[in-house]
């Protein structure tokens, strides 16, 4: 113990042993003492010496401690001890104090004890199985250790874990750990094991990783809380970003509408704490991520029409409106917003209706190109600003309509500020930056619509009192030629370029302009530096446009005209080199990853999104138009005539075939209404069925109430009276039914005495028959086999004699006889059976035949019995009527013989059949 007292701070005489030399010792305790404590002692030195001696414990302890891991698993102090000196030697704490040189050899360090670790990776599953423990000095060393490997070597540490069974499953049990510490550090771990890993991000994900974190979002105060819900939106982002899989499931578990409380800011703004800015910007960033463009169109539209229909939206637009929120979260707001209204016809409808909260109430788009034009308004806000406005008119032909339509004559509205009065003020103010967003604004307006493109020809400018009007076109044409800053004419010349390709109109009104195609040639032809390169590219790709969709309107100005004078003024080599420049430049690549404007620089502010995709479109095609000859144009006309007149053939059944779907849904939604009423129709005729039978069975009630009424009073009066009191018409009633009844009776006897004799003959035939075939079946079956007894006997006589005659000489002749012999008797018997199986199966037959036939009989004594029963009722009301006759004083016949025959036959025993004994006997 001594030893251990030196090493924990006691003084000791003599000379100091080095640190090297200490921890050499107290391995070697580690690994030679028996008593656990001497151990427990030995790890705790070497825990107090892991941060001072890093590399010197790694080297020499790591295999020792990592097998005290595996062998005093029932001691939690000395797994913690171990546990946290593995920590210490592993971890990269980055210190303030420490330079770069130093820092990064650190890192190597942990990086290097981290691959010694994990080159087993049972030492990785025995660090999961200790996560299990519950005892605190235990899992929350266990769980810094693992964050630790995860850090130094996350895409080795994640395959081993993913490979582990249960592996993540014992990792999301911390979230669920009543100890906030083990649960806030098992946060940090499952961000550093969802990284950059899909596997792994699903299988937290189906772990309810998403109702867990949301719960203790909620619980420690959403946007307010502290940095346990940074932690808990950082992992939510790591599951979310870039995995379908996990969206498409945060979207059907219906978590997208438990992120609107987030959202709900007061009106008191004020005070905003850093925490605060920095979770609600993750949670706004964890919105764009499931609206995301880089996401499937499907997919970003189904979670469009999630948030607009849990008021998501509207509460974003509410930040967007309110007023003290600081810069960045209002910048990322607007960003948020555009990406939910983007390519959605009803987020975008909605969103043209929000005012801003202001007197007079504005549209909240004008209010936000206001910040746009304003240079004074930061840099990143005036580019989500101009973002949110693209995302506005993409896809959205009405939105483009109602912002062209501020700028023609018939709508100006000279006491309010519009958006197209507002883009005009920008596209010619002098900041070249509000130039290029408004001109790109309004680039976004005509986007792939023809109408807005022709429209916006019709707007004039009044330039200055006293002269004329110019239209706006024209005026752009103006300043481009003035030579002002590179970034207002790349600008103007995106939206010229945007504004006539695939419009002929367009492109006429500007080849109209005598100076315009001059300009465009005089600066594609010319030597300038780098800087003015792209608008050379830009220029040539100008007028590009005017050749490939001219439509020849103009004579001076053909489509061979003006590729004869690009040969002669410029060369087409040279103009095809130069409209290169424009996918060449640098910026030109960064802007067509993406639709967001993301720039380091108002500078670097030169390429809009689709913009590059129109030069992707049109380059090839230009580059084809200006090397084609005139016969090559013709031909290639003829074509697109042909296909435009296949088109209009195509067209024209496309509309026929509609209108045929229509005539067929009218049709049948006319054949459904009139089921349903056939339906009702029949439900009415069955309610009216039913009450008439109701009237029918009253009426046969009041009739027999009647008839007894009736009844009584007859017999309490004299018999004269009764016969006085009878209608007459009752008499002929009854005398009618009395003789019907007769009719029947005798019809009934009838059919009674051909059953009978039916019956006899089925009977005596069958038994005859099956007696016939039996008997010949017996003696046929007797026959055989006495003939296989005879056969039998001749075979063992046959073989007594061959066994008894003598090998040599005999054997040579008799054998094959005997053989043949054998085998023909063989043959004999085969036959015989065959007959005899045949024979049994026709004796079933025939039972089957005679069983269905004593069926019918029983069939046939039934319906006779059934018979004899209706003429014993026949007999009964007869004898009634006639009682009811005399009763009334009528004179009644004597009943024919045949009739009292028919009712004593009720108790009738029939003889019994001859042949009922043959069969009994069989």
């Amino acid at each position: 113990m001594n030893f251990f007292r030196g090493v924990m701070g006691g003084q000791a005489a003599g000379p100091q042993p080095s640190g090297a030399e200490t921890i050499q010792k107290l391995c070697d305790r580690v690994a030679s003492s028996t008593l656990l404590e001497d151990r427990r002692d030995a790890v705790r030195a070497l825990k107090s010496l892991s941060k001072k001696y890093r590399m010197e414990v790694g080297t020499q302890a790591m295999d020792h401690l990592i097998n005290i891991l595996q062998t005093d698993r029932s001691d939690s102090e000395i797994l913690g001890y171990a546990l946290d000196t593995l920590y210490n030697i592993i971890c990269n704490d980055e210190e303030e104090e420490q330079d770069e040189n130093a820092q990064k050899q650190a890192d190597d360090l942990g990086a290097q004890f981290t691959d010694k670790f994990i080159q087993d990776p049972e030492h990785i599953t025995l660090l999961l199985t200790l996560l299990e423990e519950f005892d605190f000095h235990v899992r929350w060393p266990g769980v810094k250790l693992l964050t630790a490997l995860l850090k130094n070597q996350g895409v080795q540490v994640q395959g081993i874990i993913l490979v582990s069974p249960m592996g993540v499953s014992r990792l999301m049990d911390l979230l669920a750990d009543s100890r906030e510490v083990i649960r806030n550090d098992g946060l940090l771990l499952l961000q550093q094991l969802t990284k950059g890993n899909a596997a792994i991000q699903k299988i937290v994900a189906f772990e309810n990783a998403f109702e867990r974190l949301l719960d203790i979002i909620t619980e420690e105060g959403s946007s307010d809380g502290g940095i346990v819900v940074e932690d808990c939106l950082l992992l939510l982002l790591n599951l979310l970003k870039n995995n379908s899989s996990n969206q498409n499931f945060f979207k059907e578990g219906s978590y997208i509408q438990r992120m609107k409380p987030w959202f709900e800011v007061g009106d008191d703004n004020a005070g905003w704490s850093a925490q605060k800015v920095t979770n609600l910007h993750l949670m706004l960033q964890l919105v764009r991520v499931m609206v995301s463009p880089v996401n499937s169109p499907g997919a970003t539209a189904s979670c469009q029409k999630s948030m607009y229909q849990c008021d998501l939206l509207q509460q974003l637009c509410t930040i967007l409106m309110a007023t003290g929120v600081p810069a960045d979260i209002l910048t990322e707001t607007i960003n948020t917003v555009s990406e939910v209204i983007r390519g959605s016809q009803v987020n975008q409808d909605y969103f043209a209706s929000v005012n801003a909260p202001s007197n007079p109430p504005r549209p909240a788009i004008v209010v936000l190109l206001m910040s746009m034009v304003n240079e004074r308004q930061p840099f990143v806000l005036r580019c989500a600003v101009l973002y949110c406005f693209q995302c506005f008119l993409y896809k959205n032909q009405k939105g483009q309509g109602e912002i062209v339509a501020t700028l023609l004559p018939s709508t100006i509205d000279a006491n309010s500020i519009s958006a197209g009065q507002l883009l005009c003020g920008g596209l010619f103010s002098a900041d070249s930056l509000s130039n290029w967003c408004a001109a790109v604004a309004l680039a976004h307006a005509l986007q792939d619509n023809l109408t807005q493109k022709e429209q916006l020809l019709r707007v004039q400018l009044a330039t200055s009192l006293g002269k004329p009007p110019v239209s706006l076109l024209q005026q752009c044409t103006n300043i481009l030629s003035q030579g002002s800053k590179v970034q207002t004419r790349v600008g103007l010349l995106m939206l010229l370029c945007t504004w006539i390709s695939n419009c002929p109109i367009a492109v006429t009104h500007f080849l109209h302009n005598q100076e315009n195609v001059p300009f465009l040639t005089a600066q594609i032809s010319e030597n300038l530096g780098e800087d003015e390169r792209l608008v050379q590219g830009l220029c040539a790709l100008l007028l590009g446009i005017c050749i490939y969709y001219n439509d020849n309107s103009l004579e001076n100005y053909t489509k061979e005209k003006l590729k004869q004078l690009i040969e002669k003024r410029i060369g087409k080599e040279n103009f095809v080199e130069k409209l290169g420049f424009i996918t060449k430049h640098e910026l030109y690549s960064r802007a067509a990853q993406k639709p967001q404007p993301v720039f380091p620089s108002p500078e670097q502010m030169l390429f809009d999104h689709e913009f590059t995709k129109l030069v992707k479109e049109l380059e090839g095609v230009i580059t084809k138009a200006v090397h084609k000859s005139t016969e090559e144009e013709k031909k290639e006309e003829e074509v697109k005539k042909t296909l435009e007149q296949h088109d209009n053939i195509v067209t024209q059944y496309k509309e026929l075939i509609r209108e045929q779907d229509a005539q067929i849904q009218e049709l049948k939604e006319q054949v459904a209404s009139m089921t349903s009423q056939n339906e009702q129709m029949q439900t009415t005729v069955t309610q009216q069925l039913s009450q008439i039978q109701q009237h029918k069975d009253q009426y046969n009630i009041l009739k027999l109430k009647l008839g007894k009424e009736n009844q009584s009073q007859s017999s309490s009066q004299g018999d004269g009276s009764q016969m006085n009191g009878l209608q007459t018409e009752e008499l002929s009633q009854l005398r009618e039914e009395v003789e019907e009844l007769r009719k029947q009776h005798s019809l009934l006897q009838t059919q009674l005495g051909d059953k009978d004799a039916l019956i006899n003959t089925l009977v005596c035939r069958c038994l005859c028959l099956f007696e016939s075939e039996l008997e010949a079946l017996r003696n046929q079956v007797q026959s055989q086999s006495t003939e296989i007894t005879q056969l039998k006997t001749e075979r063992q006589d046959l073989l007594r004699k061959n066994k008894n005659a003598q090998p040599p000489l005999s054997s040579r002749f008799f054998l094959p006889c005997a053989q043949e012999e054998v085998k023909r008797l063989s043959e004999s018997r085969a036959e015989l059976e065959q007959q005899l199986a045949s024979s049994t199966s026709t004796v079933a037959i025939l039972q089957t035949e005679k069983t269905k036939l004593q069926t019918e009989v029983q069939e046939s004594k039934k319906e006779q019995d059934d018979l004899l029963m209706l003429l014993a009722d026949q007999d009964q009301k007869i004898h009634n009527l006639k009682q009811r006759l005399k009763d009334l004083g009528e004179t009644v016949e004597q009943l024919p013989s045949d009739l009292r025959l028919g009712a004593t036959m009720k108790g009738k025993k029939f003889p019994k059949n001859p042949n009922t004994n043959k069969r009994k006997r069989m």
